[in-house]
């Protein structure tokens, strides 16, 4: 019994005692877990990774700590060892922000007559109508594949399986006011699953459509969709992989069913410099939206080696087309150019500078390399083309230089090519030089003379205009005339017309620019022949040839980018000045707007 007795005594003390460690561990847990909640961080007691469930607006500085996404189902590219890890990273820059200078012209300087916002109106919505026609199709015909066919109806895989043209269309789904069509779109883009699968992937094409598409998603939601974000996390995880690399430079054509099963890959010791160069927005963007400095790590590696190298090549201030990435040496090859291959590399300069928006050495670095190539490309690259109506334009051609430092120009020009007036003209406003705003007008107005004066007002891929000796006016005489095929286009060499943006794309920028409504009016004019030319029972699709004065054939063809570019800066020309306003939003080269912190 005094066992009993004592036994029960022993364990009332003890209970008691639990009472009181019980009640003293709640309330620190119970604090621990207020504190933890704070916006605020001690040192002994970081806050864990999080991710949010919902956001008011974007943040203004990257979280701290960083985002990470939540447990899911599918295949996670975190989880996989690499075999050449980063053991410190990069930070964003963490200098006060830098107030830039106005980019877009001050619209509301005086009200537009009515019968000019009559039409623009008018003009946007022939715009939306041929962009819901096309979705329309694709969701009808080709639901979550890559791309529609729009001629057969049918659908074909071309980057990854993963729907690019759903991806790539969010964005403008969102700018054209189709909301319940994006929030149907966002949920077939939950159901992606970017595990590994077979095939070689273009690592370029995949971050400029998919995750830059949903970046800019993201974005335009004000960050508060956060089933965007996580998607893009768990793509960005899979592209990061792709840095895995004894360098740390990426590999642009990689396998992720080797990489997913541990088997080491190697950059290309083949590259090509657009491929290496145009990860600088989305990666930057996706760190200052997650906190994760991974992303902005690996293509700050890959813009040291870029601006270690920019003035020892061939043409100091130029990469050349064909780079080794593996090594890494940017500077053997001897072709240099804007177009195919080449383009992106230089577009990312003075926006990345945009993006960063803060003063120090990091970003200091984007703004020097774009003025280094600005200034080479003025020098080597832009020729004044003979036109019967000797217009004053300037168009971007192709250089080689030989061992013995002799430059040939191929006065070859690329549809591709057209991005580079717009280029110049944000770089102009963005960097305080007003030459390349009269630079930027010229390279425009050469696609647009381009576009006016080609059989049926389409400009073809790629034709050989005949130069002017220097920029100045030259006279266009009866040898010239004989020569050409039509009158200012020497030899078209690819006569297609793929339905791309690049044109319409130059002409957004100087619009928005300038506020000058020419361009507008132009605008409508390619628009008008584009529609009419390329329209099938379905959509639109690419034309085979230009040039004839026939009927034209389409090709069975229709690239994400008409959804997500082509109809979008169309769409964009004729919208009210402040959507998308370039003072607010930094475009990635598949028009993809993010959003710049304030």
């Amino acid at each position: 019994m005094h066992s009993r007795k004592g036994s029960y005594g022993y364990s009332l003390y003890r209970s008691k005692v639990q009472v009181r460690w019980f009640g003293s561990a709640l309330i620190v847990s119970v604090t621990l877990l207020l504190f933890l909640r704070t916006e605020f961080t001690f040192w002994i007691l970081p806050r864990p990774p999080r991710f949010p469930s919902s956001q008011t607006s974007c943040p203004t500085s990257p979280p701290y700590p960083s985002i990470i996404p939540p447990p899911h189902g599918r295949f996670s590219w975190r989880n996989v060892t690499q075999h050449y890890p980063v053991k410190t990273f990069a930070e964003l820059p963490a200098s006060r922000k830098k107030k830039l200078p106005q980019v877009q012209f001050d619209f509301e300087q005086g009200e537009p007559p009515l019968y000019h916002e009559l039409m623009r109106k008018r003009r946007q919505a022939a715009v939306k109508t041929t962009f819901e026609r096309s979705w329309k199709a694709y969701k009808e015909h080709a639901w979550k594949q890559d791309e529609l066919l729009p001629i057969s109806g049918g659908s074909k895989t071309t980057f990854g399986g993963w729907g690019a043209t759903l991806v790539d269309g969010l964005d403008t789904l969102w700018v054209m006011g189709l909301r319940d069509e994006f929030h149907q779109a966002v949920q077939a883009v939950t159901e992606i699953d970017f595990a590994p699968g077979d095939g070689e992937l273009n690592m370029f094409e995949t971050t400029i459509r998919y995750l830059g598409g949903l970046l800019a998603a993201y974005d335009l939601t004000d960050c508060k969709d956060s089933r965007l974000l996580e998607k893009a996390m768990e793509l960005g995880d899979m592209i990061y992989m792709s840095f895995d690399t004894p360098t740390r430079m990426p590999i642009t054509r990689w396998s992720a069913k080797k990489a997913a099963a541990g088997e080491e890959q190697s950059a290309a010791a083949q590259g090509i410099i657009a491929e290496l160069a145009s990860f600088s927005l989305e990666f930057t963007r996706l760190s200052q939206l997650t906190g994760d400095m991974r992303y902005y790590d690996a293509v700050k590696r890959v813009t040291v080696v870029l601006a270690a190298q920019q003035n020892s090549t061939k043409i100091p201030g130029l990469w050349p087309v064909g780079i080794n990435v593996q090594k890494p040496d940017l500077t053997r090859d001897n072709l240099f150019s804007l177009g195919t291959m080449a383009d992106s590399a230089y577009e990312y300069l003075g926006k990345t500078y945009q993006l960063l928006q803060s003063t120090g050495a990091a970003t200091s670095q984007y703004a020097n390399m774009y003025t280094s190539a600005m200034d080479a490309v003025i020098a080597h690259l832009l020729f004044r083309p003979k036109t019967p109506d000797n217009a004053d334009i300037l168009m971007p051609a192709a250089l080689r230089i030989d061992t013995h430092g002799t430059i040939t120009l191929d006065h070859t020009a690329q549809h591709l090519v057209c991005f580079a007036g717009g280029m110049l003209a944000l770089g102009s406003k963005l960097l305080g030089n007003a030459s390349h705003l009269d630079y930027g007008r010229k390279v425009t107005d050469a696609c647009i003379w381009s576009y006016m004066h080609a059989p049926n007002g389409i400009m073809p891929e790629v034709f050989r205009m005949t130069p002017c000796p220097t920029h100045e006016s030259c006279e266009y005489d009866e040898e010239t005339s004989q020569r050409q095929q039509f009158p200012g286009f020497e030899r078209v060499i690819d006569a297609r017309y793929m339905l791309r943006p690049e044109a319409i794309e130059s002409l957004f920028y100087m619009y928005r620019i300038t506020g000058e409504r020419r361009y507008q009016d132009v605008a409508w004019s390619m628009f008008e022949a584009i529609e009419r030319r390329t329209r099938t029972g379905l959509a639109n699709a690419a034309i085979r040839d230009v040039t004839l004065k026939s009927e034209l054939e389409l090709e069975d063809s229709m690239e994400s980018f008409w959804m997500a570019e082509t109809l979008k800066y169309f769409y964009l020309i004729f919208s009210e000045p402040e959507l998308l306003s370039l003072d607010e939003w930094v475009f990635n080269t598949e028009a993809h707007p993010f959003r710049l912190s304030t």
